[in-house]
């Protein structure tokens, strides 16, 4: 009985006792030159000729279309909808890389290449190549208007998303031509290994100067323009820039299946691939360019470790690390607001993908031993015992929470950063201390409870004992 009272006292400090709005979400700042010069006049230098390129490469790409679109009698209609990173067959057995489809693949890959070097996303490669004058980008709007003051309007609706790290975009494209790369290391493959350059050309400018990357270059404003951990646009650009400084990614046991790549191929109806290990090419990156890599992979870790969320401890005496926010502003690197019901905040999942990333890191730091140990002892201390998050659309009442003895661990996308307990966000920005209380095409439509911090702790246990 004694047992049941304690877990009933401490689900009260998680859960509330009477849900509440606790407040209302508000829009990202863009990275604009007004607030560039809002910075001490040392540090404004980088950052202006950041915008500069970013502006500059905008005009270029869209000129680079129109002039494809001269003389035709009629714009082709917006390529095929699918999640391109999960279209783009990864760490498939080496002969596959030499067949005719994983070739075709690639050149469709080549032709949905922006003029800056990168792609957008939500692209299907495996339907055939852009079409002259066609559009970079597929249907890229929100499936869902949030109504007036949406954060997730786009400021062009014809030009939106182009250019891109979210969803996977760009990043997975240079792991599959890499592949390809090793394939066809003759003169068949020059033209796969062009592409990678302006790839890795178009990571090296989209870096924002303190190592963090937006979500979309050339810069498209609003939240956007945050330095972006969702989707790990952080750390899967900092992992091809690392590899690109090395040379060549070899592994001798096959990768472990990504979940949602299978989700997403059994609903297309697509054969789910044997997983196996990893053979990419890189070495025939010119040294330069490889130094650059080297450079920016280690930018991007000090923006990292910069951006981990601090709060003030138990005791009042210091800060303490904490995880950190799925998005973060360019300047000020505080937690940003991205959707209307993405609220600023602590966020598990992205937070889960940014450990790991940092107990690959050859020989760590202390500062990145600091971090990790931090980032796990923060999910220890946050993770819900004896609840369940299931259902779906199709489930009578949704996606619910429910009690559950003995079920868990699970954790809330979502953490207050002053109160360290779980919020939800909906359409109309209002943010709410009790998932139950959302909007029902808001609840089953997002990921509110994960488990993906489990897996980075089971990999910690072993990292630690070597570190």
């Amino acid at each position: 009985m004694l047992s049941v009272r304690i877990l009933g006292l401490s689900l009260l400090l998680i859960f509330p006792v009477h849900a509440s709005v606790l407040g209302v979400s508000v829009p990202a700042a863009s990275l604009t030159q007004e607030r560039v010069m809002t910075l001490p006049a040392a540090q404004r230098g980088p950052w202006l000729a950041y915008l500069q390129r970013s502006a500059a490469q905008k005009v270029a790409d869209k000129q680079v279309l129109a002039a494809e679109r001269v003389g035709l009698t009629e714009i082709p209609p917006l390529p095929k909808t699918f999640f391109s990173a999960r279209s783009i067959p990864l760490h498939r057995d080496a002969a596959f890389y030499k067949s005719d489809e994983a070739r075709k693949i690639g050149d469709d890959i080549l032709s949905f290449q922006t003029a800056a070097g990168g792609w957008s996303k939500n692209l299907d490669m495996t339907t055939g190549p852009r079409l002259r004058g066609q559009s970079y980008a597929a249907a890229n709007l929100a499936p869902v208007s949030s109504g007036p003051g949406d954060f997730d309007a786009a400021e062009d609706e014809n030009w939106h998303y182009v250019g891109t790290l979210d969803n996977d975009a760009t990043n997975t494209e240079l792991h599959f031509l890499a592949e390809l790369s090793a394939a066809w290391p003759g003169q068949e493959g020059d033209a796969y290994r062009a592409s990678f350059l302006r790839g890795v050309e178009y990571l090296l400018h989209a870096q924002f100067p303190n190592g963090g990357w937006p979500q979309v270059w050339p810069l498209e404003g609003g939240y956007h323009d945050a330095i972006t951990f969702n989707d790990d646009a952080v750390t899967e650009s900092a992992e091809v820039l690392t590899l690109t400084a090395e040379g060549m990614r070899t592994s001798s046991e096959p990768e472990p299946m990504d979940e949602a790549m299978v989700e997403l191929a059994k609903r297309a109806g697509r054969t789910i691939p044997e997983q196996h290990a990893v053979v990419e090419d890189y070495s025939f990156v010119p040294a330069a360019l490889r130094a650059q890599a080297k450079s920016a992979a280690a930018k991007a870790l000090e923006c990292i470790l910069a951006t981990q969320v601090r709060v003030p401890a138990a005791d009042g005496k210091g800060m303490v690390l904490t995880v950190w926010a799925q998005q973060h502003d360019p300047l000020t690197l505080k937690p940003v607001s991205g959707r209307n019901f993405e609220p600023a905040s602590l966020s598990s999942g992205e937070s889960a993908s940014v450990m790991k990333y940092l107990m690959l890191l050859e020989k760590p730091s202390p500062a990145v031993v600091r971090s990790v140990d931090a980032a796990a002892a923060w999910f220890e201390a946050h993770k819900v015992m004896g609840y369940t998050w299931s259902g779906g659309r199709g489930t009578p009442g949704g996606r619910q929470l429910t009690a559950v003895a003995g079920a868990g661990p699970i954790w809330a996308r979502y953490y207050s950063i002053t109160t360290g307990k779980p919020i939800f966000g909906d359409r109309d920005k209002t943010i709410h201390d009790d998932v139950m209380e959302l909007s029902l095409e808001r609840r089953n439509g997002y990921g509110w409870y994960g488990t993906e911090p489990g897996q980075a702790l089971a990999e910690y246990a072993a990292w630690k004992k070597r570190h």
